[in-house]
Parts: structure tokens; C-alpha cells; sequence
């Protein structure tokens, strides 16, 4: 499969969209040194070389005809805001946030600062330490190889992000990255880097949210982002994610993450706008009794189109992995969940589970869902998977109605509390109460 193209767009294009400059022009013009130039030539010849899947397990479920690239025109390298502390919400520890292609605030808690917390632009960064930003970046191993998306977004990037937490730091608050997008026919290329010394604790909660008003029939808008986590000895990480772009907007991401030793990962990911949606994270367990969590949920309607795909591997000893996704789709909506959990030769003692599962509330949703393993260890505690599609349960309704409840409400109490268990993981109180308000409006009676 190939992506669209537009007669506009220039030679060598990596997306095909109407105006796009090369990796070698964005490096010139962030003025950026030699060995990130090279990371950036080195990201453009895998993205030449890689097919949109790799997996044929999923190639047949991957279809980006609802794209359409070449109508979008890509950003330019993103303007610097000042530092302002004043512009940290209540019961955060740090705050960038983004509207369209430029950096809008930022600043640090007063316990941030004084512990080192670093939230920057990679701009920045390379200024103030380019051993740290080199240390992480080159050789691109924040970013799995054998993915086209992510290889485009470390050749392509306009915007790039840094948390980097020192040894042994713990913050009360979570740090906080915000999205605003939307801006019809134009298309945004990021990366964003969580780096955790040993021992750190954070918690990191991003936004994803609509710069404005959407126009009926309006060209498509595109953002392509990475979170990119690196997980030293010991080091824990709460990351929520809520995805409530227009309805507009394409939004292709990958998310990696590489646990060392003793080293814990939460992620809590939650995705109701959007047009389109293509999702993949790779969990890589390099350190032994490294351990991930990972709970998604989607909440389709319209046409919406969902693609999610989840990879972990356990490479070490003593690894744990649960993962969990689930679906609501309302409307003709369409939902696939791909997971892949493998356990290498050298991963003994491993214990991992993932599981998938959808509910139809329309008969013209559909859903898909293709959870599989791979095991080259028979030394395993539990390697496991489970999967289900279908209709909300009919006794659960039943027994909700027989307490007076209405048919109607029974059904939406069962949805919201399918969704739940993500929505409680929000670590700010405010923006919980905002997906919970997302997902009640999404509701539509009577289906």
C-alpha cells in the first residue's frame, strides 16, 4: 500500500502533501548540527524503504483511502514562546502547549525548577546541553525501525518536545503537553521525548483538543506525533493521553517506550476525535522486572475511523505486561484493535496478557479486533490473550431496567462504565472531568 499523492507535491515527498519541504531544509532551518542532520537522512531512507505494515498478520486491516494527503500543506519550524511560570494550571508541575504550528507557553512549577525538571523544545535543548538531546535522539533508537509513520516523524519533524527528569526526582503534580489543532489544509510533524533518570517518578498528561471552530466539508488537517519514553533502573511513569481532536483532523501517532531494570510504565490513553486515527505503541521490556500497564479506549461515531495497533516485547527476565483495549462504536463507525505481545529466548519468568474488545451499538458499526502472541521461552508465569465483538449485554440492561432505570439510560451507564477504568487514570482532577463531559456528549440516544 502506498500513501496518496498530489500532483502539487514535490519531488522526493515523504507523505505526498502539497507543499513539503525535505529533511535537509527543515535542518537548515532550525540551524541544527551535524549528527542530527544525519538522524534525519537516516529516518528518511527507512521511510522510503518501509512499507505502510509490516505485520501481514494486519496489512489487510490497514486503509488510508479516507486521507487525503495532498490537500494538506506542512508547517514550518515553530516559533519559541517565553518562559512563563504564571502559565502553569493549578495542579501541574510544568506546561507547554502548542496551538497550530506554534509554541504558545511554557513554563515550570517552582518545585520543578528547582529539581531540574527540563520540558523544552528540541530547539532549545541543543543549545543549553547537546550532549543530553544527542544521548537520546541519535541512532534512533526511541523509535521502532520497522515503522513508516515514526520514521517520517524523526526525518520530518518541525517541532520537537523534551521532559527529561533527573535521577531520584519525584514531582507531586503532572507535567502537562498541549495540542491545539485544526487549522483546515495544513499538516503538523512532532516529536516528543519523556526521559527518566533512575528512580524518577512522574506522572504526564497530554492534551489533544481543537485550535477552533471545524467548517462543514473543510479541508482535512493532519498531525503526526511520537511520544518517545526512556525508562531508566527503577523509574515509574504515568502517562495519560486524551485525544479530543476536530473532526477534521487526521492523527497518525506513535508511542515507544523503552522499561530498564525494575523500571514501571502506566499508560492510560483515551481517543474520541478525529476523522481518521492510526495508533501504534511498542512497549520494549530491556531491564529485568521492567513492567508495563496499558489501558486504551475509543469512543467512535460518525464515519470515524479507528486503527490502533499495540506491540510488546519482553526481552528480560521477570517482565510483566497488561494490556488492555476498548471500544464503543456508535453510528457507521469502524474500529480495529491489532496486538502483538512476544516474548524473546531471554525473557523467562514473563507475565503478560493482552486483551481486546469492542461493543457495537449501531448496526452499521463494525469492529475488529486481532490479539496474538509469539513465544520463544517456555519459561513463562502466564502468556495469554482475550478478545470479544458484539452488542451491549442484554441481562446487564435487563437488570438495570428492573431498578427503574430507562432502556435508554441503562445502555449509557453500561458504555460509560465500560469506559471507566481509563477515565479514572486522568491525573488531573480537571481534565477528568472533561473527558467524562467528552464521552457523555458523544452519546447518542436510541442507537
Amino acid at each position: 500500500m502506498t500513501l496518496a499523492t498530489s500532483a502539487d507535491a514535490p519531488a522526493g515527498a515523504l507523505l505526498g502533501l502539497a507543499t513539503e519541504p525535505s529533511p535537509l531544509e527543515i535542518a537548515r532551518a532550525l540551524d541544527e548540527p551535524v549528527w542530527m542532520v544525519d538522524d534525519r537522512l537516516a529516518g528518511e531512507g527507512l521511510a522510503r524503504e518501509l512499507p505502510i505494515e509490516t505485520n501481514p498478520l494486519f496489512t489487510s486491516y490497514v486503509d488510508l483511502r479516507p486521507v487525503r494527503f495532498g490537500t494538506m500543506r506542512a508547517y514550518a519550524p515553530a516559533g519559541d514562546a517565553p518562559e512563563i511560570s504564571s502559565a502553569v494550571p493549578a495542579g501541574a508541575s510544568a506546561l507547554l502547549e502548542i496551538a497550530n504550528d506554534r509554541l504558545v507557553a511554557r513554563g515550570l512549577s517552582p518545585e520543578a525548577a528547582a529539581k531540574g525538571v527540563l520540558v523544552d523544545t528540541f530547539e532549545n535543548v541543543v543549545q543549553r546541553d547537546p550532549d543530553l538531546l544527542r544521548r537520546l535522539l541519535d541512532g534512533g533508537t526511541t523509535l521502532p525501525a520497522n515503522d513508516r509513520f515514526a520514521q517520517v516523524a524523526r526525518a520530518a519533524y518541525s517541532l520537537g518536545v523534551l521532559v527529561h527528569v533527573p535521577d531520584g526526582v519525584e514531582l507531586t503534580d503532572p507535567i502537562v503537553l498541549r495540542w491545539a489543532q485544526g487549522e483546515p489544509g495544513r499538516a503538523l510533524i512532532a516529536r516528543t521525548v519523556i526521559s527518566l533518570g533512575r528512580g524518577a517518578h512522574v506522572r504526564f498528561l497530554e492534551e489533544q483538543v481543537a485550535s477552533g471552530p471545524v467548517p462543514d466539508g473543510g479541508d482535512q488537517t493532519l498531525w503526526l506525533g511520537t511520544t518517545e519514553v526512556v525508562l531508566e533502573a527503577g523509574a515509574t511513569l504515568d502517562v495519560a493521553g486524551n485525544e479530543d481532536f476536530g473532526a477534521n483532523t487526521v492523527a497518525i501517532v506513535t508511542r515507544h517506550a523503552a522499561v530498564g531494570q525494575a523500571a514501571g510504565l502506566n499508560w492510560a490513553l483515551a481517543i474520541v476525535g478525529g476523522a481518521y486515527v492510526k495508533s501504534r505503541i511498542d512497549n520494549d521490556l530491556v531491564g529485568r522486572g521492567g513492567g508495563v500497564h496499558q489501558a486504551e479506549i475509543v469512543f467512535g461515531g460518525g464515519s470515524q475511523r479507528f486503527d490502533l495497533t499495540s506491540y510488546t516485547r519482553h526481552r528480560a527476565e521477570d517482565t510483566t505486561g497488561d494490556l488492555l483495549s476498548k471500544g464503543i462504536f456508535q453510528g457507521a463507525s469502524r474500529g480495529y484493535f491489532k496486538g502483538l505481545i512476544g516474548i524473546d529466548r531471554s525473557a523467562r519468568g514473563t507475565d503478560s496478557f493482552l486483551g481486546e474488545f469492542s461493543m457495537l451499538l449501531a448496526k452499521h458499526a463494525r469492529s475488529v479486533t486481532i490479539p496474538s502472541l509469539e513465544i520463544d521461552q517456555p519459561d513463562v508465569r502466564r502468556a495469554s490473550h482475550a478478545s470479544s465483538v458484539g452488542p451491549i449485554d442484554e441481562a446487564q440492561i435487563f437488570y438495570l431496567m428492573s431498578r427503574g432505570i430507562t432502556r435508554d439510560l441503562a445502555r449509557k451507564f453500561i458504555v460509560l462504565g465500560f469506559l471507566e477504568p481509563v477515565v479514572a487514570r486522568i491525573p488531573l482532577p480537571a481534565a477528568q472531568d472533561s473527558l467524562r463531559d467528552q464521552l457523555d456528549r458523544k452519546w447518542v440516544p436510541g442507537q
